[in-house]
């Protein structure tokens, strides 16, 4: 047995020193910050006491007992006083206007109404204060995009008021955003605060991370992940964002910072890698020479703390190219790094040994005479060094005397659809322009390419009794290993169980690998993977930790911070038995728009996969695995099922799987999740060029491919079919999330009937056998299995009234109607109760709540019903005299693994029972 501990207040201070460091302050005029020492401020803003941890969807829904806010963390500050009669005035008023969550999955409003202020009210506060904090703050979410709407990337009417009141009352004022994405920044003109700074979502201690660089305890360190700009319309992707058919990527490889350098400097607001802090930092290059034999450049930077306070600076490396016949952006990121905490007067050095391919191309078209290959062109090449793309210094200069080809690689996932792209040229005074040429369509038959690539079988022995213990042994191959298994074990192979399997813990994403008797009897573990990446999705209700999102966490620019954060949560995930979390979140920033870029990084691929890297590092650490996901093209919300992202091979391989690159060639990534929709008229899910030829025959990868949840898969110019296996077995995507049983085939899949009719061979499916097997031998979930359990003791975590063990929920089956007792323990304030059901036959049931209180009639004690996490009912009883009253709702059931949690909110409400009953199939 290895025994492993979690220091719950170390987590929490990691936690907390990731959201401070993410943090960027974009405007500090006249040192409005840090607040002075015993300095009286006025916060405002409804959402002061409702902090937006994180976005929704299963990137979000992490169950906490407590969020510390922006104003609670305040309030434990000892230097600055809360104007604490303006904070019960908006507890007041929050209390008449409780924010409305929505009922069902993605229906949270993007925002919540604000209080209405009055002069009255701001001018009174004024009095009493020396500063005033004003907070907005917005979700995000899956499945819907954000929009240009007030409430959403706009500013309310309310919500302008109340700056401007506070603006014309308050000699400073402070702007937090407390948000998933860039919002509308035009305010900043219009309004003119003192002080402006992105604190992002940070996780459920984020307001401490915020009140430590507001009081000046840390100082700001954190970079943007994106460009800035004056108006949304001037982003490259902005007419060719949020279509329900399709999407063509024109600007190609000009996305982000990549654009705006290039073309439209005077477009920009705020500059990629822009971030200001309390103190002063000097950059200068000690070293910088380039070794050709070894294709690296080595840099080697001192920064010097030349200020009067404590700091962190974030050297960047650019790389610019020259344009030769490709045409390049002006700029590319190809190195960052952080320093450690400086006093002033102190110096690190920072060193750098940066691969040339960093500043490589890729040639779809042949221009350079070297098609389908990584290319560096003839002529100038000079690197940058600074702390932001606009703010640098040329530290090293070489020049190529002819091109040089890197890489051979195949034609692969090139468009069908013909469609121009933007490419670069320069005019008679200098100036880089743009112009459009034909994106080269696809010449090669990805079907013909598997025909010439397909495995050999391995013949059939039948059961020898060999183990997957005795593969991890030596005592047998795999090969001999899978040779056992028949037609219908290999099946199961494919079939991820979920959600809520009762193979693994209770109320998470799916099981795999061991999800028949058969299998777990040859020692295949039921492997168990869980929502994330902001932190483990427990639908049972269970308690976990929520992390900063992923773009805080990118804008830090701190691999260290982020290695050693996702370590902690890796021991937490042990501790629940959880060993695949899905995340990171890698796709692109392509628009600001697109409603789950919390839970990504960057609009630079670079950037993406080094952070991506740097937290599958910290997942590895502790025996866990990341799912990078979602591979690939997947960069808008809208209509996510059906859209395809018409790309060219070159954007493609430059941005859209860089960072998967990236995060595949270090090691650490095992698991890849590909997306919903499709790319080039292809779900990804049935992609051999994706699955195969570019993740596993050019990167190297030997981990599991699995699909999103209930996703579509299609052969090309065929309709899509959630039930064909058969394409997805053929692309080399291993397993289907999710299934209602893993072990038959419930759901209708055709895997044993293409295998009959000759669509796919038997040794493609034991070549799916092998990589799951492999996978599963080194879990966690395998260890358990053969006795050699890794335990992981929590320390110094907080008791909650309402703790309970996760190895304590046991799934009820339920024929068609089920009767719960509700009895066992008392229905008090903030009580849950989890319910765990395998329902034997989906569809549409009653759920009759009976409950009595002998408050008075007019009492409101309401229940919410969660499922799978989020609210679906709201049950409000009333005073009873005590009489037992029976509220009936409706809930469906749509698989066979069901966790409920049925939530109490008030004292006063004595529940009975709760029953389940059938009332018609779909």
């Amino acid at each position: 047995m290895e025994d492993r501990v979690l220091d719950w207040a170390v987590y929490e201070k990691t936690a907390r020193e990731m959201a401070a460091e993410g943090l960027v302050l974009l405007k500090n005029d006249n040192k409005a910050l840090p607040l002075k020492q015993g300095e009286t401020v006025s916060v405002f803003g409804r959402m002061q006491n409702h902090y937006y941890k994180s976005g929704t969807g299963s990137g979000g829904m992490v169950n906490v007992a407590k969020v510390v806010g922006i104003i609670d963390a305040l309030n434990e500050c000892k230097d600055v006083n809360v104007n604490q009669k303006l904070a019960e005035t908006y507890a007041a008023w929050d209390k008449e206007h409780p924010v409305e969550l929505g009922l069902g999955w993605g229906q949270e409003p993007w925002s919540q109404a604000e209080m209405p202020v009055t002069e009255e009210l701001v001018q009174e506060a004024a009095g009493e204060s020396d500063s005033a904090i004003v907070i907005i703050a917005r979700t995000a979410g899956e499945d819907k995009d954000n929009t240009l709407e007030k409430g959403a990337f706009m500013l309310t009417d309310i919500e302008t008021d109340m700056l401007r009141l506070v603006r014309e009352n308050f000699q400073k004022m402070i702007v937090l955003l407390n948000v998933g994405g860039l919002i509308d920044m035009s305010f900043l003109d219009t309004i003119s605060p003192d002080a402006c700074m992105y604190v992002w979502q940070g996780g459920m201690v984020g307001g401490y991370g915020v009140a430590d660089v507001l009081v000046g305890d840390v100082s700001p360190s954190g970079k943007l992940t994106d460009t800035i700009a004056y108006d949304i319309k001037d982003y490259p992707a902005y007419d060719n964002f949020g279509g329900e058919e399709r999407n063509f990527y024109a600007e190609d490889i000009y996305v982000g910072y990549r654009y705006f350098e290039t073309f439209a400097k005077d477009k920009v607001r705020y500059p990629f890698g822009y971030g200001l802090s309390y103190t002063d930092f000097k950059i200068g290059v000690k070293h910088a020479s380039m070794d050709f034999e070894k294709g690296v450049a080595n840099i080697c930077v001192k920064v010097t703390n030349t200020g009067k306070r404590l700091g962190k600076e974030v050297v960047q490396v650019y790389g610019e190219m020259p344009q030769g016949r490709l045409g390049k952006p002006s700029r590319v990121l190809i190195d960052f790094a952080k320093t450690k905490e400086l006093v002033p007067g102190l110096s690190d050095e920072l060193k750098f040994e940066i691969p040339l391919d960093r500043m490589a191309s890729f040639d779809d078209s042949g221009a350079t005479g070297h098609r389908n290959c990584y290319v560096l062109e003839a002529g100038d090449y000079t690197i940058h060094v600074g702390n932001s793309i606009r703010n640098t210094t040329e530290c090293l200069f070489f020049e190529l005397a002819e091109t040089v080809e890197l890489q051979k690689l195949q034609e692969a996932l090139a468009p069908y659809e013909k469609f121009d792209r933007m490419k670069p040229f320069c005019d008679e005074n200098g100036r880089m322009l743009i112009e459009y040429e034909e994106a080269p369509l696809v010449t090669v038959d990805m079907y013909d390419r598997r025909e010439q690539e397909l495995p050999e079988e391995i013949p059939v022995t039948g059961d020898k009794g060999i183990t997957l213990l005795d593969v991890r042994e030596g005592k047998a191959s795999m090969d001999e290993f899978i040779a056992q298994f028949d037609d219908e074990d290999l099946a199961c192979f494919v079939r991820g169980e979920g959600m809520g399997s009762s193979l693994v813990t209770a109320g998470t994403a799916s099981a795999f690998a061991g999800v028949s008797p058969n299998l777990i009897a040859h020692k295949i573990p039921s492997v168990c993977c869980d929502d994330g990446p902001s932190g483990m999705r427990l639908d049972s209700g269970m308690k976990a930790f929520s992390l900063p999102n992923g773009t805080l966490c990118g804008c830090s620019f701190n691999k260290e911070l982020n290695t050693r954060l996702y370590a902690l949560l890796g021991l937490e995930m042990t501790a629940n038995k959880v060993e695949v979390l899905l995340g990171p979140g890698m796709n692109i920033h392509r628009h600001p728009l697109n409603g789950r870029n919390f839970e990504y990084f960057s609009e630079d691929p670079y950037l993406t996969g080094s952070i991506a890297t740097a937290q599958l590092e910290g997942l590895k650490s502790s025996g866990v695995s990341g799912t990078i996901k979602h591979f690939c093209g997947n960069n808008q919300e809208y209509h996510r099922h059906t859209t395809d992202s018409v790309i060219s091979q070159r954007a493609l391989r430059e941005i859209y799987l860089k960072g998967f690159e990236i995060a595949v060639k270090s090691g650490y990534a095992d698991s890849v999740m590909t997306t919903y929709g499709l790319v080039n008229g292809l779900y990804t899910a049935g992609s051999y060029d994706l699955n195969t030829t570019i993740l596993r025959n050019e990167w190297g990868f030997t981990g599991v491919v699995m699909t999103d949840w209930w996703a579509s898969i299609n052969r090309r110019g065929m309709e899509p079919d959630a039930n064909d296996f058969a394409t997805m077995i053929q692309a080399q995507n291993d397993m289907y999330m999710c299934c209602p049983d893993g072990s038959k085939n419930m759901g209708g899949d055709n895997v044993i009937e293409a295998l009959q009719d000759g669509r796919i061979l038997r040794a493609e499916l034991q070549r799916i056998a092998k990589n799951v097997c492999n996978f599963a031998m080194n879990t966690n979930a395998f260890k358990r299995l053969v006795g050699e359990p890794v335990e992981v003791e929590i320390i110094n975590r907080p008791k909650q009234a309402d703790d309970f063990s996760i190895d304590d929920v046991e799934y009820i089956n339920v024929d068609r109607d089920i009767l719960i007792d509700l009895t066992e323990k008392a229905s008090t304030a903030d009580t849950n109760y989890v319910i765990a059901l395998d329902v034997e036959h989906p569809g549409e049931y009653e759920v009759s709540l009976r409950g009595s209180s002998t408050l008075e009639k007019l009492a409101q004690l309401p229940c919410t019903l969660f499922f799978n996490g989020f609210p679906v009912s709201n049950f409000t009883f009333n005073g009873t005299d005590g009489k037992d009253v029976v509220i009936r709702k409706e809930v469906k059931f749509y698989g066979r693994f069901n966790v409920l949690r049925l939530y109490v909110k008030s004292n006063g409400l004595d529940l009975k029972d709760i029953k389940f009953s059938f009332e018609k199939e779909f």
